[in-house]
């Protein structure tokens, strides 16, 4: 039996063309989300973006046929077969089913709210026997649909599986004379071992305690991680996770790296000293393009006074907080010196640059080291936007941690930063590294494992 996918506001806002991926199913809108949508047309964000094109397409079908009876998807996407539906609960109530629908949504939901009307037009679908699936983002609103009878599902189009995410490398195995020769020569024929492009692989001697780290290049060979990584602008990878990570860091050959992991593993601290390394002292990048998404933590503060550089100053402390670190980490290695850098220095000569990622799109992003921080809570299509700037001799760093996302909208499967790591792995220019351990502080560790 062909099913009918009522779709949540929400599901649209997320993904523009989440109408057409239902394949030979029918999909209905309800009315109630149409207004909704016109309230996020004018927002000029991704929101609204979506909104806007979300209005468009029906606009087209609307041209194709009547979205009442039913306009056939294929006009959008080949792939889809089924018809798109526009309707309002009021046209499909019959005499027998009003007692139930006044009962249930206008006494014992007692109010009438949009999420109200759109689940009434998939319970009013349900009882006219269609086999229907409610799509929606919403926790409360899947709890209350499931409540009614109704099979609920979130839109899982753009997810990944967290749980088996990625990591960027593994744990392998060997006889130990494979790490002789992996030492001796610096490099190992791949044949035997099944790893992706950049994807690591720390090797472990069976019968001995000798180990090693290895990572796959493009010419198809194993090669040891070289302990000229130990140094990246006088810090010190403290595991074998941020070794890896700064391997990825300082080859200009791998153009992204997407860096996952909690609070204190190392993420922004390590890819700030690789861009330090990679533009001041090696001369490789113009400049430092650093971005976070404007998203608060709790409530938000409201407005805040100044211009753009004002403004961003607070958004960006966690990172002026790292650059700190690491240019006083420079002065004490380099007592003598007499042009000691600092944040504002950088900032005055252009070698770094902070950018609200609201200005990015329509940017071409040529020689620099980009870090875009928090990248967890960016929609998929946010992150391709952002990606999609780089210009020749560019290198895009992601970091971010899934399980602190303050978007509404995304969650550990769905965010743009755990999609993109999933999708891209196996191509040569990209590298991917979940860190795992804290080496912030003992009770930062502390409080990362067990709050």
């Amino acid at each position: 039996m062909k099913k009918t996918f009522v779709l949540d506001t929400n599901v649209l806002l997320h993904s523009a063309r989440s109408m057409e991926s239902f394949q030979d199913n029918n999909v209905v809108i309800p009315m109630a989300v149409i207004e909704e949508l016109d309230k996020f047309k004018k927002n000029q964000d991704e929101l609204g973006r979506n909104a806007r094109q979300v209005i468009r397409r029906l606009d087209r079908l609307r041209e194709a046929g009547n979205l009442q009876r039913g306009v056939p998807l294929t006009r959008e996407d080949s792939m889809a077969t089924g018809k798109l539906f526009v309707l309002a609960a009021a046209m499909l109530e019959g005499p027998e089913s009003e007692a139930e629908m006044n009962q249930i949504f206008r006494t014992d939901l007692g109010a009438d709210t949009p999420d109200n009307r759109i689940l009434q037009v998939a319970f009013a679908l349900h009882k006219q026997k269609k086999n229907v699936v409610f799509i929606s983002k919403d926790i409360n609103l899947r709890l209350k649909a499931d409540a009614l009878g109704l099979k609920v599902m979130d839109f899982e189009r753009e997810k990944v599986d967290y749980e088996t995410l990625y990591t960027g490398f593994r744990d392998i195995s060997c006889p130990a004379k494979d790490i002789d020769a992996l030492y001796r020569d610096h490099t190992l024929p791949a044949d035997k071992y099944r790893l992706l492009p950049n994807e690591f692989a720390v090797f472990h001697a069976e019968g001995s305690r000798q180990s090693a780290i290895a990572r796959l290049k493009a010419d198809g060979k194993l090669h040891l991680v070289e302990h000229q990584v130990d140094q990246v602008w006088n810090i010190t990878p403290r595991n074998k996770e941020q070794r890896m990570a700064l391997e990825l860091l300082c080859d200009p050959a791998v153009q992204l790296v997407t860096l996952v992991g909690g609070a204190g593993t190392g993420k922004t601290l390590l890819a700030l000293a690789a861009a330090l390394q990679a533009t001041l002292r090696e001369n490789q990048y113009e400049r430092i393009l650093v971005s976070r998404p404007i998203i608060p933590l709790g409530n938000d503060i409201g407005y805040l006074p100044g211009d753009k550089g004002s403004k961003l100053a607070s958004w960006m402390q966690p990172i002026f907080d790292n650059l700190q670190y690491l240019l006083q980490n420079e002065t004490r290695e380099k007592p003598r010196s007499s042009s000691h850098i600092t944040p504002e220095s950088l900032l005055n000569t252009h070698r770094l640059e902070l950018e609200a990622l609201t200005y990015i799109r329509g940017r071409s992003i040529p020689r620099q080291f980009v870090i875009i921080d928090e990248a967890q809570n960016l929609t998929p299509h946010e992150i391709k936007t952002i990606v999609s700037r780089a210009g020749e001799d560019t290198k895009i760093v992601l970091t971010g941690d899934p399980h602190q996302i303050d978007n509404p909208y995304l969650d550990a499967s769905s965010n743009g930063l755990t999609c993109v790591s999933e999708r891209l792995k196996g191509y040569p220019i990209h590298g991917h590294i979940t860190l795992t351990r804290s080496e912030r502080s003992e009770l930062a560790a502390l409080a990362a494992k067990l709050l």
